[in-house]
C-alpha cells in the first residue's frame, strides 16, 4: 500500500505567545521536524506534505532545511488545511493518507505501522486511549454530574484512511465547514474507520509546559554508573623482578602466586567484575586451574572486559593503590598509568595509580608482601 503522510502546521500559536509551538525546539528540533523525520522513517509512506499558513514561511524553512517534504497553504481552520494537504496529494494519489497533528512529535514508527495496517480492511483506523480519570461537569465554581467515562476515547493522529473515499468526504464538504478531526469528516460521510491502540507518549503539545514534559519524556536515559573495588595481596621472595599494573620492575624481589602475582592487575580486575556484577577474580580465573599458571594478569583484565560489555557498561576510569614498601614505585609510575590505559581503552588521564606504605606496620612494613587496591568506575546506558 502507497501511503502519504499530511501534517497540519497551520496552528497560530497564540497560548504559546511568540512562536508558534510547531516552531518551537524540542531537544534541539523544531516540534514539527520531529513529524517530517517519522514519516521519512516509515516504510511505505512515499510523500510527505506539511500545511502551513504563509506568513510563517521564514520558521517553516528552518524546521524544514532540507528535509524531502511538499508545502501547502493551510486554511483557516483544521478542516480547510487538510482539505488543502489533500488537493495537494490528488494528481497522483497515494492508496492511502495519514493525517497528523504537527503539535505531536512523539508519535512512534510503531504506531503508523498498526494505523496503515487496520487500513488493509477498512476505510478509516484512529489511534486514541480510554480515558483514565474520573469525569464530571463543572457547574461556576462546582461540580455538577459525573459523566461515565466508559467506552470513552481521546483520539490522537495520525489518523489514516483510504485516500479516495476521504477526499470525496472533504469533497462533500459545505463551505465554511469545520469539524473537530477527520474521523469526524469519514463518519459524516458514512466510512468504517476503526479504533487503533494509541500511546501514551503521543501527548499534543497544547500549553508551553507541555513541552518541557515532552523533552522530560523523549530525553535519553541518563548514563548508568557503576562503580567497582577490589584488593589484591601477594606474597615477595627473593628474585629477579615483579610486574606491578602491567610493567616489570627489575629488583631482589620477586611475587609469589599462581600467575604472574601483579597484585596491581588483580585488584583492577576485581574491581572491574564488581562494577559488572559478576563476581571475583577467584571464580573467573581459579588458581586450581593449570592454564592460569604463570599466565599474562593482562589475560584477567580481558576477560574483565567481556564481562563488563555483557552487562552493557565500558570503563571510564580507574584509580589504583600499591601498598609496599619496595620496590620504588615512582619511576614506574607513568609507564603503568600507559599500560593500565591500553588495556581499558581508555586516555592515561582517566587512570591514576598510585603508591603508599604502612609505616613498618605489618606484612607490608616487615617487606613480607605487598597488596594493592582499586576503584573502577563504568557507565553504560
Amino acid at each position: 500500500m502507497r501511503a502519504a503522510a499530511i501534517i497540519v502546521a497551520g496552528g497560530s500559536g497564540e497560548r504559546f505567545g511568540g512562536a508558534p509551538k510547531q516552531y518551537r525546539s524540542l531537544l534541539g528540533r523544531p516540534v514539527l521536524r520531529w513529524s517530517v523525520d517519522l514519516f521519512a522513517a516509515c516504510e511505505g509512506v512515499t510523500r510527505t506534505v506539511v500545511v502551513a499558513r504563509p506568513e510563517h514561511a521564514d520558521h517553516l524553512a528552518a524546521a524544514l532545511d532540507g528535509a524531502q517534504v511538499e508545502t501547502a497553504p493551510a486554511g483557516t481552520s483544521r478542516t480547510e488545511s487538510v482539505r488543502a494537504g489533500l488537493a495537494a496529494l490528488s494528481e497522483d494519489a497515494p492508496d492511502a493518507v495519514l493525517i497528523h497533528d504537527a503539535a505531536r512529535p512523539l508519535a512512534s514508527p510503531a504506531l503508523v505501522a498498526r494505523v496503515l495496517d487496520v487500513l488493509k480492511t477498512a476505510d478509516g483506523a484512529a489511534p486514541g486511549l480510554a480515558v483514565p480519570d474520573a469525569l464530571k461537569q463543572r457547574d461556576g465554581a462546582a461540580f455538577g454530574g459525573d459523566v461515565d467515562r466508559g467506552g470513552l476515547w481521546a483520539v490522537q493522529t495520525p489518523q489514516g484512511f483510504r485516500f479516495a473515499p476521504l477526499w470525496n468526504a472533504y469533497r462533500a464538504l459545505p463551505p465554511g465547514a469545520d469539524l473537530p478531526d477527520d474521523v469526524a469528516v469519514a463518519r459524516a460521510a458514512g466510512l468504517n474507520v476503526m479504533p487503533v491502540e494509541g500511546e501514551r507518549m503521543n501527548m499534543k503539545a497544547t500549553w508551553p509546559e507541555d513541552l518541557d514534559l515532552m523533552a522530560r519524556m523523549a530525553a535519553p536515559p541518563a548514563p548508568r554508573m557503576a562503580v567497582g573495588h577490589g584488593y589484591d595481596v601477594h606474597a615477595l621472595t627473593a628474585g629477579d623482578g615483579v610486574t606491578l599494573c602491567g610493567v616489570r620492575i627489575p629488583c631482589g624481589l620477586a611475587l609469589v602466586g599462581h600467575s604472574d602475582a601483579d597484585a596491581g592487575l588483580h585488584a583492577l580486575c576485581d574491581a572491574m567484575l564488581g562494577a559488572a556484577g559478576a563476581g571475583d577474580i577467584g571464580q573467573h580465573f581459579p588458581p586450581s586451574d593449570p592454564q592460569w599458571k604463570g599466565a599474562d594478569s593482562a589475560r584477567f583484565i580481558e576477560g574483565a572486559m567481556a564481562a563488563l560489555a555483557e552487562a552493557g557498561l565500558a570503563p571510564a576510569h580507574a584509580d589504583i593503590t600499591l601498598i609496599c614498601e619496595a620496590p620504588k614505585v615512582g619511576p614506574h609510575r607513568e609507564a603503568m598509568r600507559a599500560r593500565v590505559a591500553d588495556l581499558l581503552g581508555l586516555p592515561p588521564a582517566s587512570v591514576n595509580v598510585k603508591a603508599t606504605t604502612t609505616e613498618k606496620l605489618g606484612f607490608v612494613g616487615r617487606g613480607e608482601g605487598l597488596a594493592a587496591e582499586a576503584v573502577f568506575t563504568a557507565m553504560g546506558r
